[in-house]
C-alpha cells in the first residue's frame, strides 16, 4: 500500500506552475528583442557565446528537481508489513435517512445537515470500535462496510446527499435489514448496536418487525429523531421554492415521533429528538457505552518504508546537473575538435 504523509505539501505545486508560465513569457520576450535588433540568422556570428538551447534546459531541470523535493516534502512511503491488529471496541451501523423530507430546516440548518454533524461528533469519540453506514430513502444501500478507519468514515460522511439513493421514500425497514446483515454472519461477543438518524416518516415497509428482528440477534436499536412535531416544509434545491402537492400547497414534513419511539422500543433501545443542543448526542453515547466490549480484529498495514531517498537522489543529481551547466557557450570547450577529420 503506497501513501503519502503529508499529502498537504502538494500545494506547492501551484507557485510552481506560475514560474513556468513566468519563464515562458520572459524567453518570449527575449526572442522579440532579438529580432528588434535584426535578423536571428545574420545577428548569430556577432553572439558566437550565446545558446538558446542552455537557458531552458538549466530552467527545467530546476524544476524538475524542485517537483521531486515536493514529492520528498510529502514524504511517501510504502506499507511492506500487513499485520492483523487486535482491539476491544463494540460494533455499530449508522442508518442514515437521506429522502427529500430531510431537506427541511426546523432543526438548523437543515435535518440532514443536523444529522451529519451528530455522527461526526460521535466518530469522533470512537477509539477501538467498528463503524459502519447505511444510507436509505426508497431503498437501502451500504455507503461504508464496517470498518475501524474512522477517516474514512467521517469522508464518506461528508459526501452524503438527499441525490445519492434514486427511489425517493423512506424505508426504514429496509436499512434496519441491511444494517443487520452489514455485521457480517461471524458471531461476535462484541456490542453491537443500530443508530438509525431518521424524520420518522416510514411508507414503504415494517420497520418495528425488522427492529425487533435485531433485537432477537443481540442488536440494540436507538433512533434520533430528526425535526420538530410542528414541521417545516421542503426546499427545492437551487431555488427559493418549496415542495408543493398536487393542489399547488405547500408540503409540511413533520417529525412522527410515534413511529420512532416504536422502532425503538421493539429494538430495545433509546429514542431521543435532536436539537439544536448535543443531547441526542450525549444520550446515545451513554447507551453505547454500556455495551460491552470485545477483541475484534482487522487486518492493516502496520509498517511503512520511507521512499523519498530515491527521489532526494534524482533531485540532487539534477541539480548537479543544472550547476555544470554554462547559460553561454564555452569557448575552451568549443575549440575541442573531437570529430574534425584530419587532413
Amino acid at each position: 500500500m503506497f501513501r503519502f504523509v503529508h499529502p498537504e505539501y502538494f500545494f506547492l505545486l501551484i507557485p510552481l506552475l506560475a514560474l513556468v508560465g513566468l519563464f515562458i513569457r520572459t524567453q518570449y520576450l527575449r526572442k522579440k528583442r532579438t529580432k528588434f535588433w535584426g535578423n536571428p540568422e545574420t545577428l548569430a556570428p556577432l553572439m558566437p557565446n550565446v545558446s538558446y538551447v542552455r537557458p531552458p534546459l538549466k530552467f527545467y531541470l530546476q524544476l524538475l528537481a524542485m517537483i521531486l523535493l515536493v514529492i520528498v516534502l510529502a514524504q511517501p512511503q510504502f506499507g511492506s508489513k500487513e499485520e492483523t491488529v487486535k482491539k476491544n471496541g463494540i460494533e455499530v451501523m449508522i442508518a442514515l435517512d437521506v429522502s427529500n423530507s430531510m431537506l427541511a430546516q426546523d432543526i438548523q440548518p437543515s435535518r440532514l445537515q443536523k444529522a451529519k454533524q451528530i455522527l461526526s461528533q460521535l466518530i469522533d469519540r470512537m477509539e477501538d470500535d467498528r463503524v459502519g453506514l447505511v444510507v436509505f430513502a426508497g431503498d437501502a444501500y451500504v455507503q461504508l462496510p464496517i470498518t475501524s478507519d474512522y477517516s474514512g468514515a467521517k469522508l464518506f460522511l461528508s459526501t452524503i446527499n438527499t441525490g445519492m439513493v434514486p427511489f425517493q421514500g423512506t424505508s426504514i425497514g429496509s436499512a434496519i435489514d441491511l444494517s443487520i446483515k452489514s455485521f457480517g454472519e461471524k458471531k461476535s461477543n462484541a456490542g453491537r448496536a443500530i443508530i438509525v438518524i431518521t424524520d420518522g416518516e416510514n411508507h414503504e415497509d415494517d420497520a418495528v418487525a425488522a427492529a425487533k428482528l435485531a433485537s432477537k440477534n443481540g442488536i440494540q436499536v436507538h433512533v434520533i429523531g430528526m425535526g420538530s412535531t410542528d414541521g417545516g416544509p421542503i426546499p427545492i434545491g437551487g431555488t427559493a421554492s418549496f415542495k408543493r402537492d398536487r393542489d399547488g400547497n405547500v408540503v409540511v414534513t413533520k417529525l412522527n415521533e410515534q413511529m420512532c419511539s416504536s422502532i425503538a422500543q421493539a429494538g430495545g433501545g433509546l429514542y431521543v429528538r435532536a436539537d439544536n443542543t448535543d443531547a441526542a448526542l450525549k444520550n446515545v453515547s451513554k447507551q453505547l457505552d454500556n455495551l460491552a466490549t470485545a477483541e475484534t480484529e482487522q487486518k492493516v498495514f502496520s509498517q511503512y518504508n520511507e521512499q523519498f531517498q530515491s527521489f532526494a537522489i534524482i533531485a540532487l543529481l539534477l541539480m548537479i546537473c543544472e550547476f555544470l551547466i554554462f547559460s553561454r557557450k564555452n569557448k575552451w570547450f568549443n575549440r575541442i575538435k573531437i570529430f574534425d577529420v584530419k587532413e
